[in-house]
């Protein structure tokens, strides 16, 4: 964390509802959260700060961050103009990270969780934020070992962030869905298709769906109150899965597994990038959107916890029941013209199988998760493209 978090609540909102007003629409920033892998055994291994020393003075070293577990690692794409820039430089990255590690004899790997070490062998890293989390969380903090990709979009004005992020909440189940990664986690088949989201949103505090806020000052009164009741000490302790973040001025989307290929990465950030983008215009003109009540856009996010691109979901304007795939592609229809004017559209798509579906159909084969795991670790050869 940054200046940012010595700042004062009364001057940190100052600046953030500033920064919105001034901001700039559509940037876009994507981070990336891989696990650290020994590449005999590909348990996880604590050796984060053995990456982060071997970056120092290369290109690669102000997009290299920490986060949380000592055997996990963020790369970011830092702020883009456009997303054929963010796509180029995801596929940068991950090279980049993937020479870095490999040289060090680190192996990586890109699912929502590890399917079987044990999160009681991993170590938080030792910085000032994530001290303070695990002082406040304890063993929720302990427990998350889970890896996703997070998408920042620019949204100018601070109104209409909140209206964003209030709209955004509807689709975080398609979200979830198109990109659950993670079927295993402690040597067993959870029978869920996202067991990150489980581990995740479920456990931590202000996580998951938020209340919709309607404008700025609501959403400020709530964040006062959390600081005058000691309930927060710092602003990213909002840990809700679409949140205006407090120090830059976008909208970001955190309800994502992490994205084991580069495809896969490049078309669900497509994807998150043109759908906010459709959003932001939809309150421009006064299209209609959706705005029910969390408790049933839970009943979805469940749905796309344990069942994933597989499953249905409520179509929470009619109230009937369609296929998750369905679902997905009439998003894609709808954000299709605007997917096109910010150069998203080339790389939207659903796939034929999702990275939950092929692990699962791999164990349903008699692959044990050994095995599966191994066919997701990167490859020590450049992986751009």
């Amino acid at each position: 964390m940054g200046d940012e978090q010595r700042l004062g609540p009364d001057e940190q909102l100052r600046l953030a509802r500033e920064s919105f007003e001034s901001g700039e629409d559509l940037t876009l920033a994507v981070e990336e959260e891989f696990a650290l892998l020994d590449p005999a055994t590909l348990e996880l291994t604590s050796r984060f700060e053995e990456l982060q020393a071997a970056a120092a003075g290369t290109e690669l070293e102000e997009s290299l961050v920490g986060e949380l577990i000592a055997s996990e690692v963020e790369i970011r794409t830092g702020r883009c103009g456009g997303f054929a820039e963010a796509a180029t430089q995801l596929g940068e990255r991950r090279e980049q990270l993937v020479r870095l590690a490999d040289g060090l004899g680190i192996a990586l790997a890109g699912t929502g969780t590890h399917p079987w070490s044990r999160w009681q062998d991993q170590r938080i890293i030792d910085t000032p934020h994530y001290r303070r989390n695990d002082e406040l969380l304890r063993y929720v903090v302990w427990r998350n070992t889970s890896f996703g990709i997070h998408v920042h979009v620019g949204i100018r004005g601070a109104d209409r962030a909140i209206r964003v992020c209030d709209a955004l909440r509807v689709f975080l189940p398609d979200l979830l869905a198109l990109s659950a990664s993670s079927p295993f986690v402690e040597g067993v088949r959870t029978g869920l298709h996202s067991a990150r989201t489980q581990i995740f949103t479920r456990m931590f505090p202000r996580c998951g769906v938020p209340d919709a806020f309607g404008d700025w000052d609501t959403y400020e009164r709530y964040v006062r109150f959390l600081y005058d009741t000691g309930s927060i000490s710092e602003h990213t302790q909002l840990w809700w899965s679409v949140r205006p973040h407090l120090a830059y001025p976008t909208v970001e989307i955190r309800i994502c597994d992490a994205q084991p290929q580069l495809g896969e990465a490049r078309a669900l950030a497509a994807l998150l990038y043109a759908l906010t983008a459709r959003v932001a215009r939809a309150l421009d003109e006064g299209e209609e959107l959706a705005s029910p009540p969390p408790r049933l856009i839970e009943e979805n996010l469940w749905r796309a916890i344990r069942y994933g691109l597989a499953g249905e979901l409520i179509d929470l304007r009619s109230g009937g029941v369609r296929p998750a795939r369905a679902a997905i592609e009439q998003l894609i229809e709808w954000v299709a013209p605007v997917a096109g004017e910010v150069g998203a559209a080339p790389y939207l798509a659903v796939p034929a199988a999702n990275a939950a579906e092929r692990q699962i159909a791999r164990h349903e084969e008699g692959a044990t998760l050994e095995e599966i795991y191994a066919e997701y670790v990167f490859a020590p050869e450049p992986v751009g493209g």
